[in-house]
């Protein structure tokens, strides 16, 4: 190839090679400015009165739609017909949405619960066969923290399409307790027994005052429902509390108990 050749050669390709260079630089500076976008609507967010549950997803969609325009105009710089790729686009997204049914109903799922609310991150929920406080609301899935500490990642599909206790709604939860009393045992004692029990349990509320009451009656013994309310975060300290104290109650008051096997008696903590 002689300097001719080279020359009518450079001259040809320069006006591309200038105008790949400057699409470039528009995807580079368009990418630095939606960062920059997302940072301060990020802080806007948090100043406002939207929902903290819903700034991810909010965050997340307009990233994606200004990094699609963004795209689209890098196309039209280097000379590619837009009208083209927006039908290459719709038939790819066909062909996705086709393969990721399941993950398109999780999204439609999360905007539901955004919508919605029927549960907001911090609350303490039960879903299914699991229970735990709602840690994040993403766009496909729900994280949980169970009480053992484990993360559950539920999709937002089964979120949304299954029965969800709210434990947090009210502010207050029912903790109950079960215990045997024999026949032989007078309630009204017992029940002035455990009651002073229950009311100095740490964790339970004043109000609704708690409950001793008789709940079934088993072919040895009566058994007894010792219910009282805590705060949501509580329920488990409060729980296994509520049973010690029983215990040390009935022990010191000399109640006798009958066990689900035969019908032996015996004071408690003997």
């Amino acid at each position: 190839m002689n300097p001719e050749e080279i020359k009518k050669l450079v001259e040809q390709l320069l006006p591309y090679a200038l105008q790949l260079l400057a699409a470039v630089v528009v995807l580079l500076v368009g990418l630095w400015i939606i960062n920059k976008l997302m940072a301060a609507m990020a802080r806007a967010m948090e100043r406002s009165r939207i929902s903290k549950e819903i700034h991810p997803f909010l965050l997340s969609m307009s990233s994606i739609l200004l990094k699609v325009l963004l795209l689209f105009s890098v196309a039209g710089m280097l000379g590619i017909n837009t009208a083209s790729f927006v039908a290459v686009l719709a038939a790819a997204g066909f062909a996705v949405g086709m393969a990721l049914q399941g993950s398109l109903s999780n999204f439609a799922a999360g905007v539901m619960i955004l919508i919605f609310k029927p549960y907001k991150i911090g609350d303490l929920i039960e879903i299914g066969d699991y229970i735990g406080h709602v840690r994040e609301i993403q766009i496909f899935n729900t994280i949980l923290e169970a009480p053992d500490k484990r993360t559950v990642i539920m999709p937002n599909s089964e979120a949304g399409g299954n029965t969800v206790i709210n434990w947090s709604t009210r502010k207050m939860v029912r903790v109950e307790v079960k215990i045997p009393m024999p026949y032989g045992e007078d309630f009204p004692r017992v029940r002035d027994i455990l009651l002073p029990a229950l009311k100095n349990t740490q964790g339970v509320l004043s109000e609704p005052e708690p409950e001793v009451g008789i709940d079934s009656f088993d072919s040895h013994y009566i058994e007894l429902s010792l219910r009282a309310y805590c705060r949501p975060d509580d329920y488990w300290p409060v729980y296994y509390a509520m049973g010690e104290n029983a215990k040390r109650a009935l022990s010191e008051g000399g109640v006798m108990i009958a066990y689900s096997e035969g019908v032996e008696m015996g004071k408690i903590g003997l």
